[in-house]
């Protein structure tokens, strides 16, 4: 389906209602199993332009809802989630047309606007850690763990909701003090994903959360002088538009950028692809980017195993041949009784350097198959990481951008393509 934006003819996104049936959600949603009733087009609110043909109402007796003539906003249709009255879904143009593009790149810039103001900002913060004012004391805190654990803000939660948890909503039990000065914390987070993770923290930040502690239950707020409002307010005070969001796209783009440039090394594309993906796996540890082990992964894992070991036969094989044919003596039959080839000692040097190949090539494979295996690579590339850092990495070291780039993502990330190899975040 397309849309015509100014003019210029624009891929629409998901536009495709979900149809009736049992609600699942996420983790322990309490609204699971829940049936979602069928939505009419008199549920559905659509915008388009003032001059524009009312597009025909597909269900003969109904009608739309609302007609809207909003050229602020970028969603072409909407309406109420049938599960949660309170929230919408929407319909938006492709991740690939200009708007997006032009939406990512100004998300980016923010990112990268924050690095002239994050001493600043980490010096106030580091300076707030012993404040008398104990709500100066919990922004300070929280700003923290938002920068350095790229925790997401966290929004207070209704009774019909899933429980998971952000920054300015972790309970007194979600965090462990762990004697001299480090932190262990345990929570659902986003999408009902848990989030355990035991870090070492400043001294003063350790100090402040055992006294933010003291006196509450396991199930008190932690930072109860504290919301997702107050945070953000304050957070704009220190930048415009900073929120916490901002801090993880900085934080994971940083990191990709440093990395690549410290670890690249001169090698084959295989290799440097191998890198890339140690630099993205980091960035996803960093935003808690997990995924369970897919079913396959053993056997998949047992059959690398196998053909490594068949190739490390073959390979022997081939070192006795070599050793024959120098002497001038014919190769020993093969495993089925049947005479070999006589050939070269170069020719089978040349074979035994394939061999070699093939089996560093899979040994590489397997090992980044067992690193991955609890990671998902794919969130960080489509939300997190600036993709000029991708782009301009792959031409400094001659990488061809379909090795890193699905072609959902070369189609969203086109305005990226042009940067210059230089290219720093």
């Amino acid at each position: 389906m397309w849309a015509i934006v100014d003019g210029v003819k624009e891929k629409v996104g998901n536009f495709r209602v979900e149809p009736p049936g049992l609600f699942r959600g996420r983790g322990e949603h309490p609204k699971m199993g829940k049936l979602k009733r069928r939505i009419h087009p008199s549920d559905i609110t659509i915008n388009i332009g003032k001059d524009a043909p009312i597009p025909e109402c597909p269900i003969p007796g109904e009608r739309w809802k609302d007609i809207k003539h909003d050229n602020t906003v970028t969603w072409l249709a909407f309406w109420n989630d049938p599960i949660n009255p309170k929230e919408f879904k929407y319909v938006f143009l492709a991740a690939s047309s200009s708007l997006k593009g032009q939406s990512d790149k100004e998300k980016y810039e923010k990112a990268r606007m924050l690095k002239d103001y994050i001493k600043n900002i980490r010096g106030a913060y580091t300076k707030d850690f012993t404040s008398k004012d104990v709500m100066k004391r919990q922004i300070a805190v929280a700003t923290y763990l938002i920068d350095k654990l790229a925790l997401r803000a966290g929004n207070e939660k209704d009774d019909d909701e899933a429980d998971t948890v952000g920054c300015c909503t972790l309970k007194v039990g979600n965090v462990e003090c762990i004697p001299p000065n480090k932190l262990k914390f345990d929570f659902l987070g986003k999408d009902s994903i848990q989030y355990v993770n035991t870090v070492e923290v400043e001294l003063p930040v350790y100090k402040a959360i055992g006294q933010f502690q003291t006196g509450k239950s396991k199930t008190d707020d932690l930072f109860d002088q504290l919301d997702t409002s107050k945070l953000n307010a304050h957070l704009k005070e220190l930048m415009p538009g900073l929120t916490a969001k901002v801090f993880r796209t900085y934080n994971a783009s940083i990191t990709l950028d440093e990395m690549l440039n410290k670890e690249t090394k001169d090698g084959d594309v295989a290799e440097k692809v191998v890198i890339y993906q140690r630099a993205n796996k980091e960035v996803a540890i960093i935003c808690n980017h997990q995924r369970s082990i897919s079913k396959s992964h053993s056997a998949q894992m047992s059959r690398l195993t196998d053909k490594i070991t068949e190739l490390k036969g073959v390979l022997k094989e081939l070192k006795i041949d070599l050793d024959r044919a120098k002497k001038g003596k014919p190769p020993l039959k093969d495993a089925d009784g049947k005479q070999k080839r006589n050939l070269t000692p170069e020719a089978i040097n040349k074979k035994i350097a394939q061999t070699n190949a093939k089996i560093e090539k899979m040994e590489r494979d397997m090992q980044t198959k067992e690193d991955l295996k609890t990671v998902a690579l794919g969130t960080s590339k489509i939300n997190y990481l600036d993709p000029r850092i991708t782009v301009a990495w792959c031409k400094r070291h001659e990488v061809p951008i379909e090795k890193i780039f699905n072609k959902s993502l070369l189609a969203k990330f086109a305005w990226a393509m042009d940067v210059d190899p230089d290219f720093r975040f």
